[in-house]
């Protein structure tokens, strides 16, 4: 098993996904939605009703299931399942699409026994196309006989929910409130149309934690911002983006209420999944060889640290150089210089580093003496940071992309087709 354990905050990683917490059920079936001979739909339920928070995109052009989902999280006192599908993205669809968010959740809800009101639904794959709503329900139908709790189903429905993605994505961690044990589990996919704006992605987490909705709102909202907003692909903004929680308090711990010492433990366990979900995202975008990370480092401003590091992932100019392995700081200068954020360009350190060492590759004005081909070696890596120190306050944030090679292109080209 791969198990972290944080002494500092007692927050340790679990086998798992999205059925770990205790009430929750997950599955993955085929429905031959777009794809073929694999799995394309998934299903999260909760044994009891659950609190419910959620981020959405902030396209203006926002695909039907977010609609649907925006308006059970404002109305709906509370939510059990969701219903999701790779393939067709069910955006700009028109009242057609709209029918169907609903139909799903009707149809869901009467297999499952729960108000169709309780049901989210996401979509994910090309735009513009109408859902096979035959299929669909027949989906549905499957992933209500099979839902189950386990590593197997939650590995389904981690792998039906993928489009260009290359691999699953999921984790789970186990932590402590009020001397009860609570379970935070989560998936997401996204490979593309990745760019930081909320979360860019479908992703779905669970807990077992009893939390009040307000609270449950207030901490993801404040979470995706150096989390999912901090990953960047490809600079496009998807019509889908949608993460959600849900909460059923099978845990048993007394209800969060307020800020606290238990709020700030489930935070900080919030921020230990979606860092690691972003980071996956982010490793895995499309055509991508390395996960390219920058921190800024001694910024004036939180938000500056945040501008200066996003600016140099979505450099596409970076990226590319990131995948030639070709160590040209004068594109991650050029980067932060167009960032909007005020320095002084000759009062910065610029460093390379990975897991085969590092290197100094600009400061005081000037390029290091370094060597290229160490430069090379440490950029071959399959994880690379660009450490940039502004010097100018103890401000820090850190943001995730991937680099830019041939493949992106042939996988866009023929997305549709």
């Amino acid at each position: 098993m791969n198990q972290i354990d944080n002494k500092r905050i007692g927050i340790k990683q679990i086998e798992g996904g999205v059925t770990a917490a205790k009430g929750f059920q997950a599955a993955g079936v085929e429905a031959a939605i777009k794809y073929q001979n694999r799995k394309d739909m998934a299903l999260i339920y909760s044994a009891v009703p659950c609190v419910v928070a959620g981020t959405f995109t902030t396209n203006v052009v926002k695909a039907a299931p977010v609609i649907w989902d925006k308006r059970i999280l404002e109305e709906a006192p509370y939510a059990q399942a969701i219903v999701v599908n790779s393939g067709i993205a069910n955006a700009c669809t028109g009242k057609q699409g709209m029918d169907c968010c609903e139909e799903e959740a009707r149809y869901a809800g009467e297999l499952l026994e729960i108000p169709r009101d309780c049901v989210l639904v996401a979509s994910t794959g090309v735009i513009g196309m109408q859902l096979p709503l035959d299929r669909v329900k027949e989906g549905i139908r499957k992933l209500v006989e099979a839902k189950a709790q386990g590593k197997e189903a939650e590995l389904d429905a981690a792998k039906a929910i993928m489009t260009t993605d290359t691999i699953e994505k999921q984790i789970a961690v186990s932590f402590e409130i009020s001397g009860k044990t609570v379970t935070l589990g989560g998936m997401c996919k996204g490979s593309g149309m990745i760019h930081p704006n909320m979360c860019t992605m479908l992703g779905f987490l669970t807990t077992d934690a009893k939390i009040s909705k307000e609270m449950l709102q207030k901490a993801l909202r404040a979470d995706v911002v150096d989390s999912f907003n901090m990953i960047s692909v490809d600079g496009d903004t998807s019509t889908n983006d949608t993460l959600l929680i849900l909460a059923n308090g099978q845990a048993g711990n007394e209800e969060i209420q307020s800020e606290g010492a238990e709020y700030e433990m489930f935070c900080e366990a919030l921020h230990f999944v979606t860092t690691y979900l972003a980071k996956k995202m982010a490793g895995d975008g499309e055509g991508a060889t390395a996960l390219f990370e920058t921190k800024v480092v001694g910024a004036a401003t939180k938000e500056d640290a945040r501008i200066l590091a996003k600016s140099v992932i979505c450099s596409s100019l970076t990226k590319a150089a990131i995948f030639g392995h070709d160590a040209n700081w004068g594109r991650i200068l050029c980067a932060l210089g167009y960032s909007g954020a005020k320095f002084d360009p000759e009062n910065v350190d610029l460093y390379f580093q990975s897991k085969s060492g590092r290197i100094h590759i600009y400061g005081s004005g000037v390029a290091c003496d370094y060597s290229e081909e160490e430069a090379t070696r440490i950029l071959s890596d399959p994880e690379v940071t660009v450490l940039a120190d502004m010097h100018m306050g103890a401000e820090e944030a850190t943001a995730w992309g991937c680099d830019l090679s041939y493949d992106y292109v042939k996988i866009n080209a023929d997305y549709r087709s």
